[in-house]
């Protein structure tokens, strides 16, 4: 195994997880709900009355939080090893995992298991394996 130092960012990686934890716990605090972003993403989808304004808000948050951090330093690169057709098949594959699992990375793995949830934590490990041996087998077993 290699580790990039110059490229291992320990104390902005522990400020991330720190806000994310914060919102997690302000979303439910706030508002008493969770903050799972396919449940998010998917209560945007099928819109029920007084309950889209508090997700258009969580989401306009997520996606505009990069804007914010470019005020103090740039964007790093992005390097995506992957073609287009791969990249909408694995899109599509965590999608219907998502929709099978009642839920994303997010919300088990942040938000069930600091509640506690057997489900989550089931799910959790459910997703790290299956993340451990894809990278197995597709970077150490197959020719390719």
């Amino acid at each position: 195994m290699h580790i990039d130092w110059p490229a291992f960012t320990p104390w902005a990686a522990l400020a991330g997880g720190a806000l994310i934890g914060l919102a997690a716990v302000g979303l439910a605090l706030l508002n008493g709900r969770i903050a799972g972003i396919s449940g998010i993403v998917g209560g945007l989808l099928r819109p029920v009355k007084g309950d889209t304004a508090w997700r258009a808000a969580f989401l306009i948050g997520l996606l505009g939080s990069s804007w914010v951090y470019t005020l103090w330093a740039p964007l790093p690169a992005v390097q995506v090893q992957a073609s287009d057709a791969m990249l909408v098949l694995a899109g599509l594959i965590v999608g219907v995992g998502t929709r099978y699992g009642a839920g994303c990375t997010s919300g088990h793995g942040v938000c069930g298991l600091s509640r506690l949830s057997p489900r989550s934590l089931a799910a959790t490990l459910a997703f790290m394996a299956t993340g451990f041996l894809t990278v197995g087998l597709l970077r150490h077993a197959l020719p390719f």
